[in-house]
């Protein structure tokens, strides 16, 4: 079996394998300024999406440029959620830098897409290919290649660890080979219910002291967290960005979330923004806490919200993931000032960071790991590749971490 990196070695974003020529395992985008793209855009026979975040599915649209309309298979809301983020990307950088695909490109994904469950084995370009749950966000799943000599498996993005959203990863199948993410092989998450507590006692205190909270959520699987996490500790919320339309798409596909009623009482306890005459202005003065994009504060109605809340020091701002180096919700975070629409802004509202990850921490990537003594270890997707893999080598397992443009040859 053949294993090129065509993007996601040694770094997280725009993952991109092509496994034998033939079978391409995820096309993403790296979301730098500018953006950054797999370094070849292949011709493969058939296309595997792992699940729906833009560093994994970002450039999928453009495989479709050409004259080739290689069948691309998914989950069901990894498809809508790859949709969805197409059609953000050409609504909101069509103009700022040379999106490397078009309106007519999404549409030819609706016609060449087959969605498939968990454990429902297919073939995709002469191999036999299988979906297992990977804990990460609704539809996310770990991808099983059998190529009639040898099992590969990719991880994509997974989680150890329930969240209320989706449930953690049990899945561990036979494989020869693991091509592991390692996003966080170096930290050792907080336990879950201890971070929910701590938000829920910061925004409840934010609250009777008479201020308004804002929660900057990634649109996909953490505003629906957060929704879920406010739900359980009765705090009153509103909900504002492309994270509404990802909840509404949810609904439909119960299956895939962990309990789909906690879910549907969530949504209906919070108030959905439309954002029509002024209400966004109006909702900052309401004792609520406001879940919405961006998650980075890199646009979306954040940009809205924090001018108008920013001056009071009862006011808080709750970031809720990690904030990439160079956005502004990294500023924010370092400087307590943040560029805002232009305009370099001081922030006189309490700043505060949470760690509601989706991934695996060091412990559970190890604790996956254990079942894989006897395969060979590929590590990427991660700021610390080579690091990780010397000290999985160090602990007996036959570990690497291949570089960009690299091919890797293995035999089961």
């Amino acid at each position: 079996m053949d294993i090129r990196f065509l993007g996601g070695a040694r770094e997280v974003g725009r993952s991109a394998i092509l496994v034998n020529d033939s079978l391409l395992l995820d096309f993403g985008m790296l979301t730098a300024n500018p953006p950054q793209f797999p370094v070849e855009t292949p011709d493969p026979e058939a296309v595997v999406v792992s699940h729906g975040h833009l560093d994994h599915v970002g450039t999928v649209p453009a495989l479709l440029s050409g004259d080739s309309r290689p069948p691309i298979h998914w989950t069901p809301p990894t498809y809508e959620l790859t949709l969805t983020l197409a059609r953000d990307t050409l609504n909101l950088h069509g103009g700022s830098f040379h999106c490397p695909f078009t309106e007519t490109d999404v549409e030819r994904v609706t016609q060449v897409s087959e969605t498939h469950g968990y454990r429902e084995p297919f073939d995709a370009a002469g191999h036999e290919v299988t979906f297992f749950n990977a804990g990460h966000i609704p539809g996310s799943a770990h991808v099983l290649i059998d190529d009639g000599e040898t099992r590969l498996l990719y991880t994509g993005d997974f989680h150890t660890d329930d969240q209320r959203l989706v449930s953690g990863t049990t899945a561990r199948p036979d494989a020869d080979i693991v091509l592991c993410e390692s996003t966080y092989s170096d930290v050792e998450h907080e336990d879950r219910s201890s971070v929910e507590e701590r938000f829920a006692e910061s925004v409840e205190t934010t609250l009777w002291e008479g201020g308004t909270v804002v929660v900057p959520a990634f649109a996909i699987g953490r505003t629906q967290e957060m929704l879920l996490v406010c739900a359980a500790h009765d705090i009153p919320c509103y909900v504002d960005g492309m994270g509404k339309q990802v909840t509404e798409m949810l609904r439909q596909y119960p299956e895939f979330v962990r309990d789909a009623d906690a879910l549907s009482r969530a949504i209906s306890r919070a108030r959905f923004v439309t954002g029509r005459n002024g209400q966004r202005k109006r909702i900052t003065d309401q004792k609520a806490a406001i879940i919405t994009t961006s998650g980075m504060l890199s646009g979306g109605p954040a940009m809205t919200y924090i001018p108008e809340i920013r001056a009071n020091p009862t006011n808080k701002i709750t970031m809720t993931g990690y904030q990439v180096e160079g956005t502004p919700g990294r500023e924010l975070l370092e400087t307590g000032s943040a560029e805002i629409d232009g305009r370099m802004m001081p922030i006189s509202a309490q700043v505060e960071q949470y760690d509601f990850s989706a991934h695996a921490d060091r412990d559970g990537i190890l604790e996956f790991l254990e079942s894989y003594r006897d395969s060979e270890l590929l590590i990427n997707h991660g700021d610390r590749c080579v690091a990780f893999a010397e000290e999985l080598r160090a602990d007996g397992f036959d570990a690497s971490a291949p570089e960009i443009g690299e091919t890797v040859t293995v035999s089961g």
